[in-house]
């Protein structure tokens, strides 16, 4: 069984070779930019911008594991426009397994909203699919809202709730979905704990042994709302195992 990974250089595709390198599975990857450590794997070049390549990298593939994705740029170019040019070239494939995000349809994110618009692309597709949404990853909350202290303070939306995952917990997740076969829509696959990001930012001072003091902030508008309300969070789908206060830890080895 041939694999295709998409998105090979990013923080999920980087996850998901780490994960299968020692695995027993026929692996390819691709994107615009070759991985820097590819391992044993072959790789190929795509752009799901303009569609070069696309038709060597899905030749001979069995399964897709789709991590390629843009949140920052071009969103809706790659995300949708580059996922339905994709899905042309996918007649002969048995396993399209697409990562998504969990709560999706009540946030109001833009970048949520293109997410919605490709998971329907797939659904009405003729591909046998599976979609998975997870949680935020530990590092992308981290980064994003408590990587720069100004004045030794977090000023943060204290209020908001996550419920962070380790990537490699969701990889791992994700090449277990191979064997399964199409799933269609399936569980949600959430980090072990739900924390408000005030508690994290705790977590961090104590972790890194820091003298930062925390300002909490309330925000207007309905994005604010709905992560007070823990619409990206499941309580039933606590099922990964590293815990952010583990993910820190880890940084500091």
């Amino acid at each position: 069984m041939k694999i295709l990974i998409t998105g090979s250089t990013g923080m999920l595709g980087t996850a998901l070779i780490n994960q299968l390198t020692n695995l027993n599975f026929d692996v390819k990857l691709t994107s615009r930019r070759k991985p820097v450590t590819p391992g044993q794997f072959e790789w190929v070049y795509s752009d799901l911008l303009t569609g070069d390549g696309l038709e060597e990298a899905v030749k001979d593939v069995e399964v897709v594991i789709h991590a390629a994705t843009s949140p920052l740029k071009k969103s809706r170019l790659i995300d949708v426009s580059g996922l339905e040019r994709f899905l042309t070239k996918l007649e002969d494939i048995k396993h399209f397994i697409y990562p998504s995000i969990v709560g999706i349809e009540d946030i109001p994110f833009k970048y949520y909203k293109l997410k919605c618009e490709a998971e329907d692309l797939l659904k009405n597709s003729s591909i046998p699919y599976t979609i998975v949404r997870a949680t935020q990853f530990h590092d992308f909350v981290d980064h994003l809202l408590l990587s720069k202290p100004l004045f030794k303070r977090y000023i943060i939306p204290g209020s908001i709730k996550f419920q962070s995952v380790d990537v490699g917990d969701f990889a791992k997740h994700l090449i277990e979905l191979i064997e399964k076969g199409p799933q269609g829509r399936t569980d949600d696959f959430g980090g072990p704990e739900i924390m408000s990001l005030r508690e994290m930012a705790k977590l961090k001072i104590h972790v890194n042994n820091v003298p930062n003091k925390i300002v909490s902030i309330s925000l207007p508008g309905k994005l604010y709302k709905s992560l007070v309300n823990g619409k990206n969070t499941n309580k039933l789908r606590q099922v990964g195992k590293l815990t952010f206060e583990e993910y820190l830890s880890r940084k500091l080895e």
